[in-house]
């Protein structure tokens, strides 16, 4: 139902109470999975959702956090609404590393922890979160966009559906819900319900078509342009929209480059892409910042470039590395203003849904005639620096070497997974990793959680991506140690017939701490090579008491077994698949690489 379709905006309700009301309002949503632990301070919605187990399935995860890595990676998958229902006190505190990450990842997540009944408010009951010595209001409050308590039914769809609205609105936010078991069991006598979500929430669609018109004057009337993207066009450039763009980019030959966190939102194999910037960059993006490194007669810098749908941190930027400045203009887009020129003086910037931006600006390079010899000339170097390797070490991604180097791990999954895969990215050495060695085009998709970097977020994550496509490959790219954090949650896939797989980059050892220690105080008697280690622990063995099929392996032709086999298993048997690799501890991420200065200084 569009906004302009004829309808009653709501229906008359008697005698629901509060749970049914929630349930419907889910419904209403698209909802129709929750991730938790159950608790008694839920009890009463608890027992809903058994009455209505037709409707909604309650994922019952083995930690709280987890439960909400596993809301966030389902929501980033399906498009919907992640909801994470848990009890009060330890399980809402639990769950708060997951909502936190969720609200700095852009991922419409509710978390909605229950609490005890308001008659023993500030008396010390079990699991207390309000009016005692823990305020789980005042927690989530500064952690996620939108949080709040209800205090009873009269205020619940006041407030309920303004957590909706922060949690679905763009962009997107995590939004907490604390509800008091006694005010969830509560009958509300009357109350107008809404018959679809448009009746009570909107998202903004428009952009300048001024703002849009300058922006590509900035970009097609200079010798070397650049746009930059953000994993806020995730969403938006996608299908025909993504055609589209192709086109413009390729008809005025100007190159695209992704943040980390946007690593393949536009397609790697491209020969205008640049792929990554940002931590661990690709050798491509370096060669057109700096192009003398291709061409000694080229002079270092470029001229304008525009960002759509990044914040400009500091992982995307590298550290907002001065040679991502250009010489003459820079326009950031973002629908949230307070972003906007937050960190580099801009030429100018605009507040705009990034989709009717997208739109506007292929509209209007459509209309428009490319410059014959500056087209010509980008095509050239463009070309030239695609005839280099992308990689900091291609050697290393080709080895054969036992045991297996990380790279080459990149180098197997990048030749084997199908298009269409959901390949989540963990924190630690596997980020560098994976974001420099892989290369992938859409429809597959990399997920990661730069902004906060919790390690395990992808162990969950990829639970609850296998949940919302189970038709798809989806995979988990993470280290022993994140592993060993959160993959009790196989357990969770193997009670759910969830066939996840998961590439475990197993070298006994927290390297990414050991590694940059060693980098920033070093240490020649080599005692940072296992001041982290981790116990050695049996990676598969564990995973195998855990109900998957799991995998050791220690060469490149271990890995292409093990790896297609997982594959076949994860679209047949719905049972997790973990495969141990085994790797050279040595090999360091290309995450100390340097990028000098242009001698230009800046934008304008």
């Amino acid at each position: 139902m569009t906004p302009h379709t004829p309808a009653l905006p709501a229906t008359q309700l008697d005698g629901q109470t509060v749970a049914q009301l929630l349930l419907r309002y889910l419904a209403l949503e698209g909802v129709d999975t929750l991730f938790g632990i159950p608790g008694a301070a839920v009890m009463h919605l608890l027992a809903e959702l058994k009455n209505q187990r037709d409707k909604f399935r309650y994922v019952v995860a083995r930690q709280e956090t987890g439960a909400a890595y596993i809301a966030d990676g389902y929501a980033r998958v399906s498009g919907k609404l992640g909801v994470v229902l848990v009890t009060s006190g330890p399980g809402a505190t639990n769950a708060l590393t997951g909502t936190m990450n969720a609200q700095n990842s852009g991922v419409s997540l509710l978390t909605i922890t229950g609490e005890v009944a308001e008659r023993y408010y500030g008396m010390g009951y079990l699991q207390e979160g309000t009016d005692a010595s823990l305020n789980i209001d005042a927690v989530y409050g500064n952690a996620s966009g939108y949080s709040v308590i209800v205090t009873n039914e009269s205020n619940f769809q006041t407030l309920f559906t303004q957590a909706l609205r922060d949690a679905l609105g763009l962009p997107h936010r995590a939004a907490h819900i604390s509800l008091p078991d006694d005010v969830a069991a509560t009958p509300v006598a009357s109350v107008r319900f809404p018959n679809a979500a448009h009746n009570y929430r909107a998202r903004p669609h428009g952009a300048d078509p001024h703002q849009v018109q300058l922006a590509f004057q900035r970009l097609a009337g200079v010798a070397r342009p650049l746009i930059f993207l953000g994993s806020g066009v995730r969403e938006v450039l996608q299908g025909e929209r993504l055609a589209s763009f192709t086109r413009m980019i390729e008809r005025f030959a100007i190159p695209v480059m992704t943040t980390p966190d946007a690593k393949a939102i536009f397609p790697e194999s491209h020969p205008m892409s640049l792929r990554c910037f940002g931590m661990a960059y690709c050798e491509w993006s370096k060669d057109y910042l700096l192009p003398s490194r291709v061409d000694p007669k080229l002079p270092d810098g470029y001229d304008s470039l525009l960002v759509l749908g990044t914040q400009l941190g500091g992982f995307s930027t590298n550290k907002w590395d001065p040679a991502l400045l250009p010489r003459e203009s820079l326009v950031q887009v973002d629908l949230d203003q307070t972003v906007i020129g937050r960190v580099f003086p801009l030429d100018f910037g605009a507040v705009a849904e990034l989709g009717a931006f997208i739109d506007e600006l292929c509209r209007t390079a459509h209309a428009a005639h490319p410059h014959a010899g500056q087209v010509k000339a980008r095509r050239e170097l463009l070309a030239r620096i695609h005839q280099r390797s992308p990689y900091l070490d291609p050697a290393n991604r080709n080895s054969t070497k036992a045991p297996i180097l990380p790279q080459a791990v990149m180098k197997c999954i990048s030749d084997t997974v199908p298009p269409g895969s959901n390949l989540f990215v963990d924190s630690g050495n596997c980020v560098g990793f994976a974001l420099h060695y892989l290369a992938v085009d859409p429809p597959t998709r990399v997920f990661s959680a730069l902004s906060m970097g919790p390690m395990g977020f992808a162990v969950g994550a990829v639970i609850g991506a296998k949940l919302a496509a189970p038709q798809s490959v989806c995979l988990a790219i993470c280290g022993d140690g994140a592993f060993l954090m959160h993959g009790n949650e196989v357990s969770t896939a193997e009670a759910n017939g969830v066939a996840a797989i998961w590439v475990v980059l197993d070298n006994n050892d927290l390297a990414m701490v050991s590694q940059g220690m060693n980098q920033f105080f070093p240490d020649k008697s080599g005692i940072w090579n296992d001041y982290y280690a981790l116990g050695k622990p049996d990676v598969a063995q564990f995973a195998r008491s855990l109900g998957a099929d799991a995998y050791d392996v220690k060469t490149v032709e271990d890995m292409q077994h093990a790896l297609g086999a997982a594959i076949n298993a994860s679209g047949l048997n719905g049972k997790p698949q973990v495969i141990a690799v085994h790797i050279d501890a040595s090999q360091i991420p290309p995450y100390y690489q340097d990028i000098k200065p242009p001698v230009h200084g800046g934008s304008r």
